[in-house]
């Protein structure tokens, strides 16, 4: 199959591809289309601006670029190593609604798109190219979590679980289509937000393998519609992390972050 993956400049995608991609790539044709942020409008509270320094900026402005090709031998590899060392093109596209973008997604020919944390939403001209439908890896247990962040809220709430969910994407509602699979781990109370997040994916990836797998022998996927129920959830507000930080929880850890760089540092340097 012909897959395009939609998904977004930032640490939990390029953790997420790093996964994902070596398996892709034995049996599928892959392209991916980058975004440069999740949602309309970056969040204004600095905590949130900081954290997104973390998430984005440190690792896609600074470190991958500093890096170039050298990293051979290490454990995680930039999005243009990616590309480079699979053969996968990888370019950015922001606005996939236009005629521009629109255009440069039928040009990728996919059979079917694979959305992972992509920044923008797909009106019904996107979604209608690729023949086997778009199924989106969204982090947070639908219809409960809809919306960005849904791991800090099931946090906020002292949720016992988090998780992934795998649906559709059928039109412009945000979260909303049927779905295919879900995912979830308990909730590491000791951890930071970040790393809950990012212990996330690991499953997600095997949700969507085993999705693109029954698709590829010519099988449908059973999707079961949403319930009743459930909220979208736009960034938190200074009430929402007064809440959050009173419960003893914390956004990202320094130390954390330091450690996860190592990952992308060659063996050699």
């Amino acid at each position: 199959m012909n897959i395009t993956i939609l998904s977004n400049r930032d640490l939990a995608s390029n953790l997420t591809l790093n996964q994902l991609l070596p398996e892709l790539v034995r049996q599928h044709q892959v392209s991916v289309f980058l975004s440069s942020r999740v949602g309309g409008r970056a969040p204004a509270h600095p905590d949130l601006q900081l954290l997104k320094f973390f998430e984005q900026t440190l690792f896609t402005r600074l470190l991958f670029p500093a890096l170039g090709e050298r990293q051979a031998g290490a454990e995680h590899k930039s999005f243009s190593a990616l590309g480079t060392t699979l053969a996968v093109p990888v370019t950015t596209l922001d606005e996939i609604n236009s005629d521009r973008g629109l255009a440069t997604l039928h040009a990728s020919a996919p059979d079917l798109i694979l959305s992972i944390r992509y920044g923008g939403i797909l009106r019904e001209a996107a979604i209608d190219v690729p023949r086997l439908g778009v199924l989106n890896l969204h982090s947070g247990l639908l219809p409960t979590y809809r919306g960005v962040m849904a791991t800090f809220r099931a946090m906020l709430d002292g949720a016992d679980r988090i998780g992934t969910t795998l649906h559709y994407i059928r039109d412009a509602g945000i979260d909303t289509g049927e779905i295919v699979s879900t995912g979830s781990r308990p909730v590491n109370y000791a951890a930071t937000y970040l790393t809950n997040l990012l212990a996330l994916y690991p499953r997600g990836c095997e949700q969507l393998l085993s999705a693109v797998a029954t698709l590829a022998q010519g099988e449908a996927l059973t999707a079961t519609p949403q319930c009743a129920g459930g909220q979208y959830y736009s960034f938190p507000d200074e009430h929402d992390l007064q809440r959050f930080y009173a419960g003893g929880h914390r956004l990202y850890d320094v130390d954390e972050i330091a450690e996860l760089a190592q990952t992308y540092l060659s063996t050699g340097l």
